[in-house]
């Protein structure tokens, strides 16, 4: 299992159009991928869930990936939202 923080930077936050891409990023990966922010874990291939945690612009959130593949599902979630979600 592995962790690591990221802060999202972009103006929608983890809304909208950026969840969307995060989770169908999130979705390539074969491992277990949760976002943790304020005590509260959810399922990163879950809109709904990825929605409910309410993520604004300065938001600090927590991945966490379990699986064959999670070194590159955490560091490829985390480029993208160092990109500020831009393909």
């Amino acid at each position: 299992m592995i962790t690591k923080e990221a802060v999202i930077n972009n103006l929608e936050g983890l809304h909208a159009r950026p969840a969307v891409f995060f989770i169908q990023k999130a979705n390539e990966f074969k491992s277990s991928i949760w976002i943790e922010k304020d005590e509260r874990r959810v399922n990163a291939k879950s809109l709904l869930g990825v929605l409910s945690l309410g993520i604004v612009k300065g938001s600090t959130i927590t991945l966490v990936a379990d699986g064959a593949d999670e070194q590159e599902a955490i560091d490829t979630l985390t480029a993208l939202i160092n990109s500020d979600f831009s393909e």
